[in-house]
């Protein structure tokens, strides 16, 4: 059997690590709050870190984990202050509360990142998956912007049309136990000159597959690490890099698994994480080195993306 060299484009690897620790992801108004907020935000996840570690030491089977820590910064749906002024405010509250960030993201780059569209190419590899007994009735989730895990609810009709009154019916959950626990996520939302916003659920879907180290652009890795240039943070957010290595000794970005210290105001926003990984063709080739590096370590990976990510949610903030 012979294939053309071009037919199965070459998969670049990228190293990984046995976790990816997220120690938060705020908002701007968390930042205009001012130090005291960061430094309750930390003081919160410090214990949770402890735990982390000491859970991730267990499933390492006597080897010490691999574990870098990572920090999202939303600057994508409003821009505030700048590098200069936030960053360094940031990273004293963590070394104040005995935590160090390795790799600092800002969640622009999960729509666009080193001029790579990765949103728009995620949003291409989503796969629906169709609720037992549909009929293709409702449009594909590239013209709605749209992905639920079920069946929605039946538009309604007028008893005119329909020479009779409409039964309601509730929606259902695809994969339900008993009972449906029905979302449905909007994905991007447009201006009238067609220009995509993409949704906070949906750029956390993002910057999951990147911690996964499974994003590529015809087989090349994306959202690569970039070092801490020396001297002082720029002063706009565009000149900084999308990820950005604040340790140069730590280990990987991209790892096997994923877990995430956040506020308990994000649950609903990871539930529609899960909802939208689950229903995304991830590179293939990647998959595969994923399953091959962690076999070679006896590293034992989900096979669901979905199940590779975990959460602590804290109340308060």
């Amino acid at each position: 059997m012979f294939r053309e060299t071009t037919a199965e484009p070459r998969t670049e690897s990228v190293p990984l690590s046995h976790l990816s620790l997220e120690l938060g992801h705020l908002y701007m108004e968390d930042f205009e709050a001012g130090p005291e907020r960061l430094r309750r935000h930390f003081e919160r996840v410090r214990p949770w870190v402890d735990a982390v570690h000491a859970d991730a030491t267990a499933r390492a089977n006597g080897k010490r984990p691999r574990i870098s820590t990572c920090f999202l910064i939303d600057d994508y749906f409003t821009r505030f202050s700048t590098p200069a002024d936030v960053l360094p405010v940031l990273l004293t509250e963590a070394e104040r509360a005995g935590l160090s960030i390795d790799y600092l993201a800002r969640e622009s780059g999960c729509a666009v990142a080193d001029k790579v569209p990765l949103a728009e190419s995620v949003a291409n590899r989503l796969v629906e998956s169709p609720p037992p007994g549909s009929y293709g009735l409702r449009p594909p989730v590239g013209q709605t912007g749209w992905l639920a895990n079920g069946d929605r609810t039946p538009a309604t009709r007028s008893a005119q049309a329909m020479k009779g009154a409409v039964v309601w019916q509730p929606p259902r959950e695809t994969a339900a136990r008993r009972h449906s626990v029905f979302m449905d996520v909007e994905l991007w939302d447009e201006d009238k000159d067609g220009r995509r916003t993409w949704s906070c659920p949906f750029l956390a879907a993002v910057w999951q597959l990147a911690r996964l180290g499974l994003l590529r652009n015809e087989g090349e890795a994306v959202f690569q690490p970039r070092a801490r240039p020396s001297g002082e943070f720029p002063r706009e957010w565009d000149e900084l890099a999308p990820l950005l290595q604040l340790n140069a000794s730590a280990p990987a970005f991209s790892a096997y698994r994923t877990c995430s210290v956040l506020p308990s105001r994000f649950l609903p926003v990871e539930h529609a994480v899960r909802v939208i990984l689950d229903q995304t063709d991830v590179h293939p080739g990647a998959l595969r080195q994923v399953a091959a590096r962690s076999a070679q370590e006896g590293t034992a990976v989900p096979e669901s993306v979905a199940d590779r990510v975990s959460y602590v949610f804290y109340a308060g903030l």
